[in-house]
């Protein structure tokens, strides 16, 4: 990779956090940051998900940290599809 895309991919990971933290509580935001430190890919999949499913307008309320770490142990088992509405 050379610094044009990890420049690009960087630019586009914060455009993501951006989104995802709109409607992530501030605890949530927190262990975010706690496991993007730990587990960077893991965190990335995370926001990725969160921030696809602002955008499609699947979230109706602020994601607290008990539902990011529920999001966190369903990407640890490998789910690929997350059901936002409650």
């Amino acid at each position: 990779m050379n610094d044009q895309e990890i420049n690009q991919l960087t630019q586009q990971l914060a455009v993501l956090e951006k989104m995802a933290k709109k409607v992530m509580s501030k605890e949530a935001i927190q262990r975010y940051g706690n496991v993007k430190l730990a587990h960077p890919e893991t965190a990335i999949k995370a926001i990725t998900v969160i921030a696809q499913a602002a955008q499609m307008g699947q979230i109706n309320q602020t994601l607290s940290d008990q539902d990011f770490k529920a999001i966190l142990l369903e990407i640890q088992r490998g789910k690929r599809t997350f059901n936002f509405r409650r």
